[in-house]
């Protein structure tokens, strides 16, 4: 059996095609398509037409290559960017009207559920109590767990990307002191609660996963990704409060000189580093190990393991109403310094 996923982000879209015997997602080929969807954004909050019109078209040839791989139909799934667009059902029905796909949208509860069950059968039972951290471009996730699944899921508004917007950090060359002093009050705020639980679960293993931590790590002294996935990667809260102190001197262009900052991620660095350093710093981590299972695994192994029904109950939600969450956007500037 070859299965198929399809991850629409808010800077790529990437299609994973893995073989499905015995159990295990090994991939066989691996797609992407950088559209940025997340730097198009209106400033009301809508994704235009170009850029669903580029989404649709993406959805399209990522559809036909995994037919040409021989994978089912793509279980294709769309992040914060999509979810919390104003016009989100409208970019859900014009891709499916163009593709024939429809694409999930979850919640990042979910999301983080399914993150979870990646990392765990990459790390085993031998991680014990598990604990992850996933930065993403529109949400931060956590999870604990014991057993398979987690006990413990929450999302918050913490995306690297999201807080580059916000706070401006990716405007100015370097950022001030002033929008990195807010940026931080912002995530220490939004993780008080969340690392109080996750100290209290007191975990036996953490483990980070999305490309942000990858990068983070990397720059911080972690293995090249060259070396391949096996090789065991971590990342030291010491090692990133220093990594996030330069971050915050330098402009995007001398971040992309860095170890492991790639120039697209080079604005959002340092929001990044932000919620990862903060994270650990809140949750009393010395050491976090850098997963390279994710959601997309996740995704797999759930199909692999519980069949194509469970797919077809995944992203059920009610229509966007216009309504913001509480939870989907950080405290504003003015809410921080008034």
């Amino acid at each position: 059996m070859r299965l198929s996923v399809l991850d629409i982000g808010s800077r790529t879209v990437r299609l994973v095609v893995a073989d499905a015997e015995g159990g295990v997602p090994l991939p066989v080929h691996t797609a992407k398509w950088k559209l940025r969807l997340s730097d198009h954004l209106h400033p009301c909050g809508r994704l235009g037409t170009e850029s669903v019109d580029l989404l649709a078209d993406a959805v399209a040839q990522a559809r036909r290559e995994a037919r040409r791989r021989g994978a089912e139909e793509p279980l294709a799934f769309a992040t914060a960017v999509v979810r919390d667009a104003a016009n989100r059902d409208e970019v859900l029905a014009r891709v499916y009207e163009k593709t024939g796909v429809r694409p999930r949208v979850m919640s990042g509860e979910t999301e983080a559920e399914l993150t979870f069950l990646g990392a765990r059968r990459w790390m085993g039972w031998q991680a014990g109590p598990l604990a992850l951290l996933d930065i993403g471009g529109g949400s931060l996730e956590v999870a604990f767990g014991r057993g398979r699944l987690p006990s413990f899921v929450t999302s918050l508004p913490l995306g690297a990307g999201r807080l580059t917007r916000e706070f401006g950090t990716g405007q100015t060359e370097p950022p001030t002191r002033g929008q990195v002093k807010l940026l931080r009050r912002s995530v220490r705020h939004h993780l008080r609660d969340v690392a109080a639980r996750i100290r209290w679960e007191g975990p036996r293993t953490v483990v980070a996963t999305s490309r942000t931590f990858q990068q983070l790590g990397r720059l911080c002294g972690a293995t090249p990704g060259r070396h391949g996935p096996f090789v065991t990667r971590t990342l030291h809260r010491c090692d990133l409060r220093v990594a996030q102190r330069r971050l915050a001197e330098l402009s995007r262009a001398d971040r992309a000189q860095l170890p492991g900052i790639s120039a697209p991620r080079a604005a959002q660095s340092l929001a990044g580093a932000v919620v990862g350093h903060t994270a650990m710093k809140l949750m009393d981590l010395d050491t976090v190990t850098i997963c390279p299972w994710a959601i997309r695994e996740g995704i797999l192994l759930r199909r692999i393991e519980d069949g194509p029904d469970w797919w077809a109950g995944v992203g059920e939600s009610e229509p966007y109403d216009g309504e913001v969450p509480d939870n989907a956007v950080p405290l504003r500037v003015a809410e921080l310094t008034g």
